[in-house]
């Protein structure tokens, strides 16, 4: 039976820390370490963590969510898996089992079925799609359970909210880009992984409850600061030298789109904060980005344009099934 090491990331609420630390100890695969790794919190999270029996490492500040999983994963180097929960998940007993017994022998990693904490009948997210315009959809977001999410599948992008990894994939893949600091580093990880033909699976019968950017709020300024950035620093690390032509179009309709999202939900100047900072940061990323691929280390089997835009093709096939949101109804027929 392969080990399994749980890590994870947390600042403040220390209510919900205690909820999940109750939730991996009723779970019916057997867990070898919980390894908490706290980003500074200035709760009791690091003393309800130590009295649950977790490893707790106290990094003294908020290095962000990319940071402290990094730092989890490395001090689960013994294990031959690693589990990423977020604190404000809540997994049903059987979560892990039901992940490990389909990963087999060729799958490296696994994520199933967020549903929502506050309405269960209600999909948080599944796996993560990512347009050709730089915007990711978490999968089923906000629609009905139905069977449509029931269906086993091959995915490229796992969400780090909830998912198991082989302990290898970190060796060949590399850590989290904690330059990305929190949102949308696991979009940039799988697609790194996606690049080397590196696939793993979605379980939709693994099922955990996602209360959802608890900590902070889904359209915190900050939060939202975070993700402009973001959506930026994924078009500078993946997109190829001629992508303003192939791509530049859809990249300026998604993200204004999203902009206008932000301003609905009065986060704009988070939004405008976010941009100005990814766009001065992006010729060095993309730097960056280049000499890290160009390198022994990086033999890219799959090109970057097929895995963007069969992404757009499932996107737009699962809104057709299940009613479009503004946002892609938009997006698609502008592009």
């Amino acid at each position: 039976m392969p080990s399994v090491a749980v890590v994870i990331p947390t600042w403040n609420r220390a209510g919900l820390l205690t909820e999940v630390l109750g939730d991996l100890g009723r779970q019916t695969y057997p867990i070898k370490r919980v390894i908490v790794v706290d980003n500074g919190s200035t709760d009791d999270s690091a003393a309800v963590a130590a009295s649950a029996g977790a490893e707790v490492i106290a990094l003294g500040a908020n290095a962000g969510f990319a940071a402290a999983v990094n730092r989890g994963i490395r001090e689960a180097a013994d294990t031959e898996w690693v589990a990423v929960l977020n604190n404000d998940v809540s997994p049903r007993p059987d979560w892990l089992e039901k992940l490990m017994a389909q990963v087999g022998d060729h799958n490296w990693f696994a994520t199933g079925k967020l549903l929502d904490a506050s309405a269960r009948g209600r999909i948080d997210g599944s796996f993560d799609l990512l347009c050709r315009g730089g915007c990711a959809w978490r999968c089923g977001h906000g629609r009905p359970d139905s069977e449509l999410w029931n269906q086993p599948r091959s995915i490229q992008l796992a969400p780090f909210t909830a998912a198991v990894f082989r302990a290898d994939l970190f060796r060949r893949v590399g850590l989290l880009d904690e330059e990305f600091e929190s949102y949308l580093e696991d979009v940039d990880f799988g697609l790194r992984c996606a690049e080397l033909g590196l696939s793993g699976l979605y379980v939709p019968e693994a099922i955990a409850y996602h209360a959802g950017s608890a900590t902070l709020g889904r359209w915190h300024r900050d939060t939202v600061r975070k993700m402009a950035r973001n959506q930026l620093l994924l078009v500078a690390k993946h997109y190829p030298p001629d992508w303003v032509k192939r791509y530049g179009w859809c990249v300026l309709v998604a993200q204004i789109l999203w902009g206008f999202v932000a301003l609905r939900h009065g986060a704009f100047p988070g939004y405008l904060a976010g941009k100005i900072e990814g766009l001065r940061g992006f010729r060095a990323a993309r730097w960056r980005a280049a000499r890290g691929k160009h390198s022994a280390n990086f033999p890219a089997i799959v090109q970057f344009s097929e895995i963007i835009e069969r992404g757009e093709q499932e996107i737009r096939e699962l809104q057709s099934l299940t009613g479009f949101d503004l946002f892609w109804r938009l997006y698609f027929a502008l592009t």
